[in-house]
């Protein structure tokens, strides 16, 4: 088969032979139409993620048509357009991933920029019949990332004040269009003028440029403060979120972009009584539930740009660039 591998630390996304999978059993071979991109993909071209391995075939996220399964009791799913749930070994416990078997599509094993891929048969789930193909492949690790972060860990309730950060990525933007379905009063930030305009297109009340000296200020002066603050950044400004959250607020970090919290003021966490939560990604059952939430308010993903199979080196450069608004997609068939 054709797959778009990495040969190595900062080496091209190059479209390459590679064998084609064999499922093992309880296993399904998909024909992989779209993947997209994530961030953890630009990290592992870099070598900045752990477990590294090359040569590797990235890509967490896919949408494609089952060929076969090699399990006899699940011979339904063949010729179906499914999304692939993109993390293996959850485990049994909601609350958290397996501490050792948990891992990602795309690393260690083989991920979905291929035309091909096996899975196993339980991380396929039927294709929302209002989403295509490029769109499914757009919503499985963002969505997922957004939808937990949200809903089962930040709590958001119907009217809530929520202030998402970094709008533009994949997560972030989710969580607006998921928030905004809940009714939620919505405020973003961002470090790029252009995204916060398109934000506030999309619905949310106000944004605000971090990169200016007085962004803390120009929030408290729209919105006071708020009841749920969602960050994949930490860094620097991870005390400016403290202060910006009400007294008995949530402040869920689902990265760290920015690198390491330093000198974090407790005082600001204790006396406020707040609630700091980390997040990542979600489990099998929160995948169905994110499902069934973009199904009934009929969701779709924003999609910035759509490439061509053999302009993945393309399209992981605009990643790279981070002028993106909304998920990257490769279409593989």
């Amino acid at each position: 088969m054709k797959a778009l591998i990495l040969a190595d630390k900062n080496q091209p996304l190059l479209i390459k032979d590679s064998p084609d999978p064999v499922p093992a059993p309880g296993e399904a071979l998909v024909k992989i139409h779209a993947a997209a991109l994530n961030h953890r993909d630009l990290w592992i071209r870099k070598g900045q993620y752990a477990g590294l391995k090359y040569p590797i075939i990235p890509g967490a996220d896919g949408a494609g048509i089952v060929a076969s399964v090699n399990d006899a009791g699940n011979k339904e799913w063949i010729g179906k357009s499914v999304i692939i749930y993109p993390a293996i070994s959850w485990g049994t416990e909601q609350s958290h991933q397996h501490p050792t078997d948990f891992k990602i599509i795309g690393l260690p094993d083989n991920g979905t920029m291929a035309e091909w891929i096996a899975v196993p048969v339980g991380n396929l789930f039927p294709k929302p019949s209002h989403l295509s193909l490029e769109e499914a492949a757009a919503l499985p690790l963002a969505g997922l990332t957004a939808y937990r972060a949200l809903f089962k860990r930040g709590g958001l309730r119907h009217g809530e004040k929520v202030l998402i950060t970094g709008i533009g990525g994949g997560v972030a933007q989710f969580a607006l269009q998921y928030a905004m379905a809940a009714n939620a009063e919505i405020y973003v930030s961002s470090g790029d003028q252009e995204k916060i305009d398109r934000a506030m297109l999309l619905g949310a009340r106000k944004g605000v440029n971090y990169k200016h000296a007085q962004w803390v200020q120009e929030l408290r002066t729209a919105a006071g403060s708020f009841d749920l603050i969602l960050d994949g950044a930490a860094g620097d400004g991870t005390n400016a979120l403290f202060d910006l959250a009400k007294p008995g607020g949530r402040v869920v970090f689902y990265g760290s972009t920015m690198g390491a919290a330093n000198h974090v003021e407790m005082r600001r966490i204790f006396w406020k009584q707040l609630n700091v939560l980390g997040s990542t990604m979600g489990s099998p059952d929160d995948f169905k539930e994110m499902l069934e939430f973009v199904i009934r308010h009929a969701l779709k993903p924003v999609i910035d740009q759509v490439f061509p199979f053999d302009q993945g080196e393309n399209a992981m450069r605009r990643m790279d660039e981070g002028k993106q608004f909304g998920k990257i997609v490769i279409r593989i068939n």
